[in-house]
């Protein structure tokens, strides 16, 4: 490990140690009990595992471990995230991995991780100008996990990014924060299926004019499955764009949550963003919290948000069961169709379908 990575893991462990784990009087923490899920054994110190399924040509990789890694890794770790949860993964994950996209590269292969065991860890992704990548992520555990992301966009560089994660009887927390240059495009997908407490962080700031973020997810929730998703996108610079588009399914005891918060800085002109959140209840004891915010300091913008959360559409049901279509299959087909329009984010055919399926089963389990 060189001395510049020692002494920013030194100096993350202070802060997580000042800061300590979240508790519900945080703002951004009210729906989802961190400290409570985790227990007396709390976050622990313990390392997980990150494994690449195939290295795709043209993509170099070096390990956060390795005391000679490359100027790019000290340049950008640990640069972009800086609250506890993150420096806790920063400061205990043994090592790490760092990619990196050379400046004018299409990696046509996507990339394959599979985060797993309990513990914390690290990755960092960096596409340089021009470069291109589609990431697929999946995960599940048994045990507390806690994996923080930093990605780097440089100009025109474009990220393609979904994240499956199977249900789990756990606690999985994640953090991604990125950094888009001008001009880049980052693209995003998030299926969640919810475990003890489930929760991604994301935070986005398009600091180049003409930088894009979009992002889509869907959860579905049964049992005491929690599932939260929180996202902060800031708007630095003038003409950038971005959008949220979240449906989420809950019945049992489930309890799905969205918190979305926009900040458009002074001087962004142009900017323009939505971002919308809906959910389902399908039982009374299940529970939604959908919070979408605006942080608007420019004047020439275009900024629309809204949340909505129901019951399926009485009416639509009444249609397909007067056409002699049991009410099971009715249901099923109306929460799919709520679904669908989320799912239509994911670029990749056969990512699409993989997504698709483990919906499907989701569904088929809870209804």
């Amino acid at each position: 490990m060189s001395a510049a990575l020692a002494k920013r893991r030194d100096e993350a462990r202070m802060i997580f140690e000042g800061r300590g784990i979240p508790t519900r009087r945080a703002e951004e923490w009210k729906y989802s009990d961190l400290k409570s899920a985790l227990g007396e054994a709390g976050l622990g110190q313990e390392a997980a595992a990150t494994r690449i399924m195939g290295l795709p040509q043209g993509l170099e990789f070096a390990d956060l471990a390795d005391p000679n890694a490359p100027a790019w890794v000290s340049q950008h770790l640990g640069t972009l995230a800086r609250n506890a949860v993150s420096e806790a993964s920063l400061a205990f994950a043994d090592g790490g991995l760092a990619l990196r996209v050379p400046a004018g590269q299409a990696i046509a292969i996507p990339l394959a991780l599979e985060l797993s065991g309990a513990g914390h860890l690290r990755l960092l992704l960096v596409l340089e100008a021009g470069a291109s990548l589609s990431l697929f992520e999946t995960g599940d555990t048994a045990a507390p996990r806690n994996a923080g992301i930093e990605i780097v966009l440089g100009e025109g560089a474009a990220l393609d990014h979904v994240r499956l994660t199977r249900p789990v009887p756990g606690v999985q927390v994640e953090e991604i924060a990125l950094s888009l240059a001008a001009k880049a495009r980052y693209s995003a997908h998030f299926a969640s299926f919810g475990g003890k407490l489930s929760r991604l962080e994301l935070t986005i700031a398009l600091e180049g004019e003409g930088a894009e973020a979009h992002l889509s997810g869907v959860s579905v929730l049964g049992g005491e499955a929690h599932a939260d998703i929180t996202t902060h996108i800031i708007h630095r610079k003038g003409n950038t764009h971005s959008t949220q588009l979240f449906k989420k399914v809950a019945g049992g005891k489930g309890r799905a949550v969205y918190q979305g918060r926009v900040t458009v800085a002074k001087g962004a002109d142009g900017a323009d963003s939505r971002q919308t959140a809906k959910a389902l209840l399908l039982s009374e004891t299940a529970e939604a919290d959908l919070k979408p915010e605006l942080e608007i300091f420019a004047d020439d913008v275009k900024c629309a948000h809204g949340a909505a959360i129901g019951d399926l559409d009485g009416d639509s049901l009444f249609y397909l069961r007067a056409r002699g279509i049991p009410e099971a299959d009715a249901r099923a087909l109306l929460i799919h169709a709520f679904l669908e329009d989320a799912l239509t984010n994911i670029t990749r055919d056969d990512v699409r379908g993989m997504v698709r399926n483990a919906v499907g089963h989701a569904l088929a389990a809870l209804l």
